[in-house]
């Protein structure tokens, strides 16, 4: 934890609301996310009992497992969520655009938008990955047969529930997750994976505290559990007898249906008032302007949804139950080098952000008091434009001389420090030369160059760009590493239709 977001946690517990850590938002929302709030039957491996699913407030669609234990309707479950996913995904099928590449000189062609699901927290995440597992592999024919829809909607949730571990990506959330991003509670992180108590402390009811609020949202009577857990007591008191009376039913037909009605009143209730808060929390977060960022990241979404999309028009296989060596080793890179330009990217779009990183000495705030606009280094064979800056700081600088810093005002100039002077009044200055980001002529274009008066950040973050590493191809995986991959795409077999379900 920073030692921003611990002064935050402590001024929330003093004032008893949450208290902002961002001035912007980190994320892309988009219009009509698609908002799942799923429910599982406690002691099962990862058994769909309910899922309230919907893309606005008032369309929230109800799909009940009556006896979750049965391997048959698990998948008429899995059928019937794919008869909403699907339909949303395949709105964004239809608009392409060109996106220039190589400089200019050629095109390629992506989705202008992309899905994204919203759940109520990382357990909601967990639970559409083992669904994915669970359904990806399955056949629509041979033996235990389940509907088309369901593999094509296991692979989905796996391309989904593989985007949520990018950092960055919005394509499938954890409004839990989202909500901590921009405000930090006077609770823990653990408390701060509970909706109801998190919202409390951000938005408290008018003449309560965050502490109060939290508290009432702990008793799971009033603000039932944000799923996929259930409360114990609803298990016992309420869940167990309504599944009991379903399966008496069988001979039945109108008694079942009278039961099957009473199980989706009381999973409804149960339901109801986690979704309430998640529209409750997307409003929240729509209301922060998005970062200047957030844009290029969403782009990243709409690139791997694009690739995805034509990986299933190609009749691709389903991604594989385990990577291999080197493709292990290339996703692990990918996703450091995401988390390492995420966090300066949140820095250079955030003041607040920011100013965690000034408190660590990767970043300080002066005034530029000097400038030099015209400054030409001629000691090389050819003279080259390098502008020189004079910046007072009243913060410690802790960078030598000769180190490169950047500007989130100009991110792709250079400032290289030529000497500090710490002052006797507590000032320090610092004499930067500049480059790049100022054309290639020997006459700085306006606005290029820091004039004097002007408040700068400089700071060590850099956002430019990352070299991808380099790794051997799958087929020259060394032997210490299992050697190559006996295939490169995973087919369903036969064995995979008697799998359990986990």
């Amino acid at each position: 934890m920073s030692t921003l977001r611990a002064l935050a946690k402590a001024q929330a517990v003093a004032t008893g609301v949450a208290q902002p850590v961002a001035t912007v938002r980190h994320l892309h929302l988009a219009e009509r996310p698609l908002v799942l709030v799923p429910l599982a039957l406690a002691g099962e491996a990862n058994a769909p009992l309910a899922t309230l699913v919907g893309t606005a407030p008032d369309t929230a669609r109800l799909l009940v497992v009556p006896q979750p234990r049965n391997r048959d309707q698990r998948f008429r479950f899995a059928a019937e969520l794919a008869t909403v996913v699907l339909p949303y995904l395949a709105r964004y099928h239809t608009v392409s655009e060109a996106v220039p590449v190589d400089r200019g000189r050629d095109v390629r062609h992506r989705y202008v938008d992309a899905p994204q699901l919203l759940v109520p927290n990382p357990a909601g995440v967990t639970f559409l990955r083992l669904l994915g597992r669970s359904t990806r592999f399955r056949r629509p024919d041979g033996e235990h047969p389940v509907h088309p829809d369901v593999p094509l909607l296991g692979r989905w949730l796996t391309f989904l529930a593989e985007r949520a571990e990018q950092p960055g990506s919005s394509a499938l959330v954890a409004l839990t997750d989202a909500l901590t991003l921009h405000w930090a509670t006077g609770q823990s992180t653990v408390e701060d994976q509970h909706l109801p108590a998190l919202l409390g402390w951000i938005d408290p009811p008018a003449g309560s505290t965050g502490a109060q609020a939290a508290a009432r949202a702990e008793d799971p009577r009033v603000c039932p559990p944000a799923g996929p857990a259930t409360d114990p007591d609803f298990d016992n008191r309420v869940l167990a007898p309504a599944i009991a009376a379903y399966a008496r039913t069988e001979d039945d037909p109108a008694a079942r249906a009278a039961a099957y009605a009473e199980l989706e009143r009381v999973l409804r209730d149960q339901l109801a008032p986690t979704w309430e808060l998640m529209w409750r929390g997307v409003g929240l977060l729509r209301a922060l302007p998005p970062g200047a960022r957030v844009a290029a990241r969403w782009d990243g979404d709409k690139d791997a949804f694009t690739g995805h999309t034509e990986h299933l028009d190609a009749a691709g296989g389903p991604q594989p139950r385990r990577d291999g060596a080197v493709a292990a080793a290339v996703r692990l890179h990918r996703l450091e080098r995401a988390l390492a330009s995420y966090a300066v990217q949140r820095a250079y779009d955030d003041p607040l952000v920011m100013a965690e990183h000034r408190l660590t000495g990767e970043a300080f705030v002066g005034d530029v008091v000097l400038a030099d606009p015209k400054r030409v280094d001629d000691s090389g064979r050819r003279p080259v434009l390098r502008p020189r800056i004079q910046v007072v700081t009243t913060e410690p600088v802790l960078v030598p001389a000769g180190t490169t810093l950047f500007s989130p005002a100009r991110p792709a100039q250079k400032a290289k420090v030529v000497f500090l002077t710490p002052a006797a009044d507590g000032k320090t200055e610092v004499v930067l030369e500049l480059s790049g980001g100022m054309g290639r002529g020997l006459t700085a274009p306006p606005g290029t160059v820091p004039e004097v008066g002007e408040r700068l950040c400089l700071t060590t973050l850099s956002d430019g760009f990352l070299p991808a590493g380099a790794f051997p191809a799958p087929e020259e995986t060394p032997w210490t590493h299992g050697g190559p991959p006996t295939s490169t795409a995973e087919r369903p077999t036969d064995g995979d239709a008697a799998e359990d379900w986990s």
